[in-house]
């Protein structure tokens, strides 16, 4: 039986992606790769942030979700800094008709040069959290797409 995890997202079944893996007994998350090679230019205001793929979907009961965070070296060696701070996985975003759930980090380079990222390369890590909900919580809807899906009407 199936709790939680990581698959390959469709579309990256031939590209050599490798499933996260905590490095340490004591680690919280699960180290996250880029899918591959990409190029992250220097932030300019107005720029949109540049979306690293990884090429994975992850699978949870329906009372948690996955907390993608910045790696802690990033922001000192490469000038990367996450966009929304802390990305947000939810657990009906597996599998979800767009993009089958593939989740992707959104970066901005702070540096005044590029930064190359290469395939394989460690960009973040994800961590699975369990959730709680209000009282008079009265949620129904259905998730019917991908990224930034639930604020569309």
């Amino acid at each position: 039986m199936r709790t939680r995890g990581f698959e390959v997202a469709k579309g990256f079944e031939d590209k050599g992606i490798n499933l996260p893996v905590r490095k340490t007994k004591a680690a919280a998350g699960y180290d996250i790769e880029a899918a591959e090679d990409c190029i992250i230019e220097p932030f300019k205001p107005g720029d949109n942030p540049t979306l690293v793929k990884t090429g994975l979907k992850a699978y949870m009961p329906d009372d948690e979700y996955l907390m993608l965070c910045n790696r802690s070296s990033n922001p000192k060696k490469k000038g990367l800094v996450m966009a929304n701070s802390v990305g947000i996985i939810d657990a009906d975003y597996y599998g979800n008709p767009d993009n089958d759930g593939a989740m992707m980090f959104a970066f901005y380079n702070v540096k005044d040069e590029a930064i190359k990222i290469k395939k394989g390369e460690a960009i973040g890590q994800g961590i699975f959290m369990k959730y709680l909900i209000t009282d008079d919580d009265s949620a129904d809807g259905v998730r019917m797409g991908g990224f930034g899906s639930t604020d569309k009407k």
